[in-house]
């Protein structure tokens, strides 16, 4: 009856995304521009800046244009309406233009088999319906050295009404202009996008418009390298410049041609993850800052994980539903031993704790309202165990039911897809998972599972249950749980978990899921936001992916280094950063192994254990491995919510005889200490996090709560009360 989590590591590998297309703006009298930003297979990113030309301000605006065979599929900073002519409307927070000054709004749009084209945009704005949209060619070429955003950085222009800035170089060396509010180390700014973070040759860039803002007037310098003979004029940027890009405006229209490799970074696939960070009339949006924000107020994330719903699992020798995998919340009060606890009383609890968002696991079964395993009770030849006066009806009405009370109690809800099967659980790794998985060889383990697979071909003789999963019924699953707000009429689903822990993809594989993930998701709801967790370090077919120092390996989930060169093509505004991360109670890594044993060093898991090896906690170590995996992509201004940390404080104490017999030469909190460390890394980067669980019955982990089986060993399914050292932890991470 303990769920468990134990997780096992390999190393990574990686591929590279380098092809780019660029596209620049003329800009004349008019004041409408359309921009093709990226564009990739049958797939496009373009935005719409509004410029005020005028001596007055504008309140309200619209504009519309028409393709001869593109078509628009999501929208962000203004409502799309049509179907081809489309036209935009402002939201009530971007509808006022002042003079000089410009708005932008960003788009996804379909090329149906044609080219990627650039209409007129018109409107009462545009000049009174004049209107210059950009005309370009793009065309891509290979090299091994270049950088896909440099010839837009050297060739572009900025210019408005009331300033502009200039530079040119000759052949040894380049201007580039850069931001002063790092007065020690100036930041580039962003060819791609106008605000918020960005990875542009291989380092991080700032927009022109996050940077004014926080500079104020003249926050932009023009910095030549000395080599470079250069001329260069500038006027000090206002308000008025700050709104024109230099990669998006040009004086005449002009072609770009891109360069791409796996050693160059794609600076369109940044900008094609960005938007203006603003908030929105959506729902759930991330503003500029990373911050995550709801009808336009920023919500702090102070999130915990409740699970059951996506599957337990009994043992093979079970009394009733033996080795089954039941989907029933947790909610400590069963029915041989009835506490009278309900949902009601725990979130009631956990909100007086400081908790106001909830990670909620599910898997596809758990939608199904007849799958056998969420229904009936188990004394009846079914499966749950709850009492009588708090058990279910099945999965499915368990899973709407606490939404909604979660609605009422003002709870928001993360809805996690946390395996592709009840009976797999987390260590599923893909969508298509097969054996042999992480388990296979542990030992006094009883939920190995390797008779069940959720690949309908190529199944190893030990399978005897398939529960066929794939691509398309994941995304079918996506888009029903972005329709749960509307279905239930709640305002309480922040984001959608896409897919836990996908360890066995490599990032190209994973990248390419995670964008179809978005795009269905906003077919159906643009009001929700998009969780994407990292990868591992490397697959069960053994194929490496890059994740930095190899002496600092990634968890399950953790590892996002090959977004350096290839990052994820969703707009920023609606993509949530989701690493996970755990010490050493879930895993002993090699990272953690005392250097004042040599013998035990690159040693990990058991052969650590077994060989005596002390556990250390070096904070620069794990702080460094930490940047390298995730942290780098917080400092570039994208949403970070840790989907899953946390630990078992004791460790090894309470887990199983053969742990307890390996690690006993432990006699220190090794776990508790890194628990600590990484809030504080938490705290220090201002990221927020999922405490990985709210409920005890994590053998791996524990819980908030006191679970009396911890105690006795026999008192399953009693909740006691929160534990302090673990509500202490979570207070002071909220406490930022």
């Amino acid at each position: 009856m303990i769920n468990t989590k134990t997780k096992g590591f390999r190393l990574a590998a990686a591929l590279s995304l380098g092809l780019t297309a660029s596209a620049f703006s003329a800009v004349s009298q008019a004041g409408c521009t359309y921009n093709v930003v990226n564009q990739w297979g049958s797939g496009f990113q373009g935005s719409i800046r509004i410029t005020n030309d005028g001596s007055s301000a504008i309140n309200g605006w619209n504009v519309s244009w028409q393709y001869a065979n593109n078509s628009v599929t999501n929208a962000w900073n203004a409502t799309v309406s049509g179907s081809n002519p489309y036209t935009a409307t402002n939201y009530g927070w971007n509808g006022t233009i002042q003079p000089g000054q410009s708005v932008e709004f960003g788009f996804q749009g379909n090329s149906n088999g044609g080219s990627v084209e650039t209409p007129t945009v018109t409107g009462d704005a545009c000049s009174g319906g004049s209107s210059s949209s950009s005309s370009s060619s793009s065309s891509s070429s290979s090299s091994s050295s270049s950088s896909s955003s440099s010839s837009s950085s050297s060739s572009s222009s900025s210019s408005s009404s009331s300033s502009s800035s200039s530079s040119s170089s000759t052949s040894g060396g380049q201007c580039t202009e850069q931001c002063k509010w790092y007065q020690d180390d100036p930041r580039p700014l962003c060819q791609n996008q106008d605000s918020g973070w960005g990875w542009e040759n291989s380092q991080s860039c700032i927009g022109r418009t996050t940077c004014e803002s926080q500079s104020g007037s003249g926050g932009v310098i023009s910095s030549c390298n000395s080599s470079s003979s250069s001329s260069s004029s500038s006027s000090s940027s206002s308000s008025s410049s700050s709104s024109s890009s230099s990669s998006s405006s040009s004086s005449s229209s002009s072609s770009s041609s891109s360069s791409s490799s796996s050693s160059s970074s794609s600076s369109s696939s940044s900008s094609s993850s960005s938007s203006s960070g603003n908030p929105t009339a959506g729902k759930f949006r991330v503003n500029s800052n990373g911050e995550i924000t709801k009808d336009g107020t920023v919500i702090p994330i102070q999130c915990g994980s409740w699970f059951g719903l996506e599957g337990q699992h009994e043992p093979q020798d079970a009394e009733n539903n033996a080795d089954g995998a039941p989907m029933e919340l947790y909610i400590g009060n069963m029915w041989w031993a009835e506490t009278g606890r309900t949902i009601q009383q725990t979130m009631t609890e956990i909100k007086q704790l400081g908790i106001n968002v909830v990670r909620f696991p599910i898997v596809p079964q758990t939608l199904d309202p007849t799958d056998p395993q969420g229904t009936g009770f188990v004394r009846d030849g079914g499966v749950l165990k709850n009492a009588d006066g708090v058990r279910q009806e099945n999965a499915r009405q368990a899973m709407e039911d606490f939404i909604k009370l979660a609605d009422e109690n003002e709870l928001e809800v993360i809805v996690d897809i946390h395996s592709c099967s009840n009976y797999l659980g987390w260590r599923a790794g893909r969508l298509d998972a097969k054996p042999p998985y992480a388990d296979a060889e542990r030992e006094d383990y009883d939920f190995k599972r390797e008779g069940y697979s959720c690949s309908a071909t190529g199944n190893p003789s030990s399978v005897t249950t398939v529960h066929a999963y794939n691509e398309t019924i994941w995304l079918n699953n996506l888009r029903e749980i972005a329709g749960l707000s509307e279905a239930l009429g709640v305002d309480n689903i922040i984001a959608i978990d896409i897919f836990n822990e996908p360890w066995d993809y490599t990032w190209a594989e994973w990248k390419d899921l995670s964008e179809k993930a978005y795009a269905a998701i906003a077919e159906v709801n643009n009001d929700v936001l998009v969780m994407v967790e990292g990868i591992s370090g490397g697959t069960s077919a053994g194929v490496e992916v890059p994740h930095g120092n190899e002496d600092t390996n990634p968890n399950w989930g953790e590892n996002f280094y090959p977004a350096r060169d290839a990052m994820l093509d969703i707009p920023q505004d609606r993509l949530i950063i989701s690493p996970h991360t755990y010490g050493p109670s879930v895993f002993v890594q090699k990272q953690f192994m005392d250097p004042s044993q040599p013998e035990c060093d690159g040693l990990e898991g058991d052969e650590a254990g077994d060989n005596d090896c002390n556990v250390v906690i070096d904070a620069d170590r794990l702080a460094a491995g930490w940047d390298e995996h995730f942290g780098f992509l917080r400092e570039q201004g994208y949403a970070m919510v840790i989907g899953e940390f946390g630990g078992k404080m004791d460790w090894p104490a309470g887990f199983s005889d053969a742990d307890q017999a390996r690690w006993s030469h432990i006699t220190t909190s090794v776990d508790e200490e890194w628990q600590n460390t990484f809030v504080d890394y938490m705290k220090a980067k201002n990221i927020q996090g999922c405490y990985w669980s709210i409920n005890p019955e994590s053998a791996d982990t524990g819980g908030l709560y006191l679970h009396e089986y911890d105690n006795d060993g026999e008192s399953w399914g009693t909740w006691l009360g929160f534990d302090s050292r673990k509500t202490s932890l979570i207070q002071r991470l909220w406490a930022n």
